[in-house]
């Protein structure tokens, strides 16, 4: 394979155009996010992770489980999480079976602003998506992700 071979161009071209689609995704929720809620789009996919932890068998997770979730380095979830918590959406505590963990839980205020925040993020995932579907370089990736079938 050379660098002019056509296979890798059009693995490069398709890996610019996932690319461009998700920034176009990202770009869009995060005015909508801050605009109605003052929150980043990482911030809200902090929270709706955290939201569906429980308290049986595996249900708090790790912060590197919580960093992968939010496709963040650890340190960078670390004071993510900090933000959150200075503005009492997050609350730490010691693992009641390992007092070595410090597990992270949403605090009423921020499961409230998080629901009040799920519709917006909907919208402008759906809108970024219907624009992106309008350029026919991206409208495979837009079907492709309509397509998916992800278990809750």
């Amino acid at each position: 394979m050379t660098a002019t071979d056509p296979a890798l161009t059009a693995l490069a071209q398709g890996w610019c155009a996932l690319s461009l689609l998700h920034g176009r995704i990202e770009t869009h929720i995060e005015r909508a996010l801050q605009a109605g809620h003052d929150l980043s789009v990482r911030e809200y996919s902090l929270l709706d992770v955290l939201s569906r932890q429980h308290d049986g068998e595996g249900g708090h997770l790790q912060m590197k489980q919580v960093a992968d979730a939010v496709v963040l380095s650890q340190s960078a979830t670390t004071r993510l999480v900090t933000r959150l918590e200075d503005r009492g959406l997050l609350a730490r505590y010691l693992c009641p079976t390992d007092r070595r963990g410090i597990y992270t839980n949403v605090t009423a205020a921020g499961l409230t602003l998080l629901e009040e925040a799920r519709p917006t993020n909907e919208t402008a995932l759906r809108e970024a998506l219907d624009e992106a579907a309008k350029n026919p370089e991206l409208a495979p990736l837009v079907r492709a992700v309509e397509s998916l079938k992800v278990p809750a």
